[in-house]
This record gives C-alpha cells, structure tokens and sequence, in this order.
C-alpha cells in the first residue's frame, strides 16, 4: 500500500460525516418520546435524499500536523459537485502549503469522499436505525446551537471506517441533525488507531448540510494528522426521487 493510500485511509470517515459548539444546555422538565424522535430520524434522512437532485457548494480543506494547529501545513479549497444519479465531483480552486501533504492526505480524502458518495456505497453510510442502533440519552432536550436538540448515543451495527460510535444532536422538532462526534467503529488502517471525529450542520432550503467538520488520525509513522474542512455557498437542486 503506498504512503497516500495509508494516509489518506486514516481520516476516511470523514466523507460521511466528516466543530465546536456552545456547551449544549439541558432542559430536564420536558421529557422526550424516544420512539418518536427515531422515527424523526429516518424521515429526515429520507427526505434529504428524496429532496436534493443535486448541489454545488466550496470547501476548504486544512491540515495539521504534530499537534500544532495554528500554522497549517498545507490548504486545499475545491468546488465540490453532488448529484443524487452520480454522487459527487470535485474541481480545486486553490491550493498551498506542502504539495506532498495535499498529496498523502488531501487527495486521498477528496477520493475517499468520493467513494463512499457513490450510489450503492453511500445508503450504508446514512445516519439512520438501518445503520445504527440508536438510544435517546435521558436529561430532556438540550439547546445547541440556538435550537433544542435531543442527544442519541449510536452504535454501528456492524464495523466500518465510516460508521460512528458516538453521539448524535438532532432537531428536537423535525430531527435533523445538528452535531455529531464520535469515533470510527473500524481503524481504516493497520498503522494507526481509529479516526476521531466532529461535524456540525445548519439548515439550508430545508436540508441539513454540513458546515464544518474535523477529523482527527494518530499513526506511528505519520504522527498527529488533522484535518478541518470549512463549507459554504450552497446551491441546491431540488427534485423529488424517481
């Protein structure tokens, strides 16, 4: 396996799922319907499939290394192109830093993501009960982000890079995702231990969408590598799923 491949294996999940937020605060006078909000889950991931043929949006891409994360050792930012039929494409509209880096990782990460968008691949990657065993924490609803959010541990029913063991935040109303962090079930690699990882989400035209994400790899032979990828611009094209 070459060097790009291991490395790029490290920080796989971070396609799915691939963000700090306010402490959430918890609301314990009101209970939650924990069946309920399941079913919200599901709907809402359902729905963003069913609702988005497509979108363009602009990503940039960070990286770490060796535990400094002020000074970036290399940057990438990409157009990124998302169609329901196809999955997803990417275009680079920028790049510094090491080339060598933006090779092993960056690249690798781009191809990564890529693949696990792949018609197929990505419904077994889709935070839902198909993919998850799914528990509503106890404590009421939590605000994060201005919204009241209802924390879920998930467990992967079976191992994967891209799947999570961890914590969900979803809309306590509608049960879109808000948050998530966690660890990969799966290490991608024999080099290196399981990827750490958070991303955080809004709403845009109704759909929950990513805004920033970051994912955290150690290996002996590489070292600390982070990544962190910043969105914006959304266009989306709605349509209903054939």
């Amino acid at each position: 396996m070459t060097n790009r491949a291991r490395v790029g294996r490290l920080l796989y999940p971070l396609g799915l799922l691939l963000c700090c937020c306010a402490p959430a605060q918890t609301n314990a006078a009101r209970q939650v319907d924990s069946t309920a909000i399941l079913n919200k889950i599901d709907a809402a991931v359902k729905a963003r499939f069913d609702g988005i043929q497509g979108y363009t949006d602009i990503e940039h891409y960070t990286v770490f290394r060796s535990g400094d994360q002020v000074h970036p050792v290399a940057e990438m930012s990409v157009k990124t192109t998302y169609n329901r039929d196809t999955g997803k494409s990417y275009a680079i509209l920028s790049a510094s830093g090491s080339s060598l880096i933006r090779n092993l990782v960056l690249s690798s990460v781009l191809d990564n993501e890529k693949h696990v968008n792949e018609p197929g691949v990505r419904e077994g990657a889709w935070i839902n009960t198909a993919n998850y065993v799914m528990t509503v924490k106890p404590g009421g609803p939590q605000t994060m982000d201005g919204r009241d959010c209802v924390a879920v541990t998930i467990k992967p029913r079976r191992k994967e890079p891209y799947l999570l063991d961890g914590t969900l935040w979803v809309d306590e109303e509608d049960g879109k995702i808000v948050h998530i962090e966690g660890t990969a079930s799966k290490s991608s690699s024999l080099f290196t231990g399981p990827t750490k990882m958070m991303r955080q989400y809004t709403n845009v035209d109704g759909f929950a969408q990513a805004t920033h994400a970051r994912a955290e790899a150690d290996s002996g032979l590489f070292g600390q590598t982070v990544v962190t990828i910043d969105y914006r611009d959304y266009q989306i094209q709605l349509g209903q799923h054939r």
